[in-house]
């Protein structure tokens, strides 16, 4: 889908929730832009839901999502490419489009790669960190395995923090943020790494409560610089406690598009989260545990519902005008040297 086509129930989202409580400025910290060359079809299986959602996302198609989902808005996006495809082709995309635009970029480096390589890559393709993915990590274990240093080789990281890069990084690991493993390895990042500026994604993976542990009071006693962004969730609880335990200042705005195109809401039900979808839309779901269908008329994009859950959050919080800023925009500036 070229865009973004607004039900009516959209617009009444966007129009009665959304248009007055976001900025007119906004930054999207994490988006996939790709073409459909640059992807590997994988379908089937039980967490294999992202690829039902989308084929592609061209620089061109970003911008016109944008347009359509955020009238009344001025969005710039952080691009790099799509994890599940080929990623030499995705990363000579990036920098192209990246260096056209004026975009921010981030190149997705893979365990194999050398850090000379690595450098030179980065600097050359104009790109101003790193995008490590579970798909490119050590081929000796399985990605639902993988430690950080199984995808972000230290040796990689050194090059970061002599060059000051930015690493947006999705971590691994079955039971996600709590790990005991992920948090040991957050903060022996930042405590080894110091330059490198880390942005956990998606909360640490935080989709439900279960999630959680205490992993968020343990990284606020023990870090001072690592940022979060809630890009792709929509639980509501993390995004608030993120924002209490972290300060306004570390916290950043992200989509994961294409994927937040998706049309859904979110539940959870023992530890595990589902996206509950329009019947028929993505085809036969049924062997995916993050997936259920509805015959319900009204169900918006994931995107909105990202941010009705921090809406939600900033409600409870009692945010200022300048909180949402931050978390929306200016942070995002400060870190990318973004200008309006």
């Amino acid at each position: 889908m070229y865009g973004f086509k607004r039900t009516d129930y959209d617009k009444k989202v966007y129009e009665e929730e959304l248009f007055d409580f976001l900025p007119d400025k906004i930054v999207d910290t994490h988006t996939h832009v790709f073409l459909p060359e640059h992807r590997i079809e994988k379908k089937g299986g039980k967490n294999s839901w992202t690829n039902y959602v989308y084929d592609e996302c061209s620089i061109e198609d970003l911008e016109q999502t944008y347009l359509d989902m955020y009238p009344g808005k001025k969005t710039i996006p952080v691009i790099f490419g799509t994890p599940s495809g080929h990623v030499p082709e995705s990363n000579a995309y990036i920098s192209k489009v990246g260096k056209e635009k004026g975009y921010p970029t981030l190149f997705m480096n893979r365990f194999i790669d050398s850090a000379e390589f690595v450098e030179e890559q980065v600097i050359k393709g104009g790109f101003q960190g790193l995008k490590p993915y579970l798909n490119s990590c050590n081929p000796a274990v399985k990605g639902s395995d993988a430690e950080i240093f199984d995808f972000l080789p230290e040796e990689h990281l050194k090059v970061c923090d002599k060059h000051g890069w930015k690493v947006v990084l999705h971590i691994s690991k079955d039971d996600r943020l709590k790990n005991p493993t992920n948090i040991k390895q957050l903060i022996e990042i930042e405590q080894k790494y110091p330059n490198v500026k880390l942005i956990v994604a998606h909360i640490g993976r935080a989709y439900s409560p279960e999630d959680l542990g205490d992993a968020l009071e343990t990284l606020q006693k023990n870090t001072k610089n690592m940022m979060f962004d809630f890009c792709a969730n929509t639980f509501s609880y993390a995004i608030e406690k993120c924002i209490d335990l972290m300060g306004s200042k570390r916290v950043l705005f992200g989509t994961d598009m294409p994927i937040s195109k998706m049309r859904m809401y979110r539940i959870s039900e023992n530890g595990n989260y589902i996206n509950v979808v329009p019947r028929g839309m993505y085809g036969d779901v049924t062997g995916d545990i993050h997936m259920r269908e509805t015959d319900e008329k009204n169900v918006t994009n994931f995107t909105y519902e990202t941010l009705r859950a921090f809406k939600k959050a900033a409600i409870n919080l009692g945010l200022t005008k300048e909180d949402i800023d931050n978390i929306m925009w200016k942070n995002a500036t400060e870190l990318y040297g973004i200008k309006f």
